[in-house]
């Protein structure tokens, strides 16, 4: 996308990334140049492939990194046959890590399945628009690029960003609570879909409690319980400083709606990384392994960390 939009940028970024190329397919296909590269740089150079989100990123960056810590002349021998990196397409090289690392970051968040729910999603992507609006200001060469990840931001999450349940599963995270967005009719939206929850809760639980009271004290008692337990729990909760998830068990109602909420994962990474495991394992000579074999191997396969 910001190569159709810009033709100067689709010049630069070809001529860049097909030298990078280059050097990839030289150090892939020849032991000698690859032993030349990890004896100069005291590195290997990592291979862009179609299975990793943020490949092509890491290959890049690790060009960088050789050339800042070690020069440019600690890749010449790999430049045989090759044209070199000019200053312009390194400098390029260099702004396309710095304009990509918060996407890079973002995806690597989003894709964790340890201590990430879905209530993050709407605050890595609020930081992450944050972020590159930043960029925007000293990008010279990248700016393109940043436009496109930006319209590609609006195109896949711009329908997401005002879902009220979205919003209130990042609120009832102790670590976002209402700080990870300025704007105040977003933090508003959720915190009425909060409210109207925990109301309904705290009415459940009143009904329940006064199955064994007079109608008349039945009728008026969800009124009274609504401001004391629904409302009062959500001021708490927002009034403490704490950023733990321990805090949760100090306010039952929130608990039970942010674990409710935030149960799901925001990426199917996790379901990626177990298809593809199950690939491994049920190949063209394991055709006649039945069901529960295949099951029991693929769970010690995912789990082999804690049984080491």
């Amino acid at each position: 996308m910001a190569e159709k939009n810009n033709d100067t940028y689709k010049r630069l970024s070809r001529a860049a990334f097909g030298k990078c190329q280059a050097m990839w397919n030289k150090s892939g296909r020849s032991y000698m140049a690859a032993e030349i590269v990890e004896d100069q740089c005291k590195l290997q150079l990592i291979h862009p492939n179609q299975t990793r989100w943020n490949s092509t990123y890491m290959a890049v960056e690790r060009i960088i990194r050789i050339i800042q810590e070690k020069g440019e002349d600690a890749i010449r021998n790999l430049y045989v046959l090759l044209h070199r990196l000019s200053p312009a397409e390194i400098v390029f090289l260099t702004e396309y890590c710095t304009v990509m690392k918060p996407l890079v970051t973002a995806l690597n968040i989003l894709q964790s399945e340890t201590n990430t729910h879905l209530g993050w999603l709407l605050p890595v992507v609020f930081q992450l628009e944050a972020k590159l609006s930043r960029l925007e200001t000293t990008s010279k060469m990248c700016l393109p690029l940043i436009r496109a990840v930006q319209d590609g931001i609006e195109k896949r999450f711009g329908g997401m960003i005002k879902d009220p349940e979205l919003i209130a599963a990042a609120i009832l995270l102790p670590k976002f609570k209402t700080t990870w967005t300025e704007r105040a009719d977003i933090i508003e939206a959720g915190l009425v879909y909060v409210r109207q929850h925990l109301d309904q809760m705290a009415e459940a639980a009143v009904e329940q409690a006064g199955q064994h009271s007079s109608d008349e004290e039945d009728f008026f008692s969800s009124m009274k319980s609504r401001r004391s337990q629904g409302t009062g729990e959500l001021d708490g909760y927002l009034a403490c400083v704490s950023n733990k998830m321990d805090l949760l068990n100090s306010f039952p109602h929130i608990k039970n709606l942010s674990v409710k909420l935030n149960t799901g994962l925001p990426a199917s990474a996790a379901c990626e990384r177990l298809f593809s495991s199950a690939g491994l394992l049920f190949t063209a000579k394991r055709a006649r392994m039945n069901s529960a074999n295949f099951e029991n191997q693929l769970l010690l396969k995912l789990n082999r960390k804690l049984i080491d």
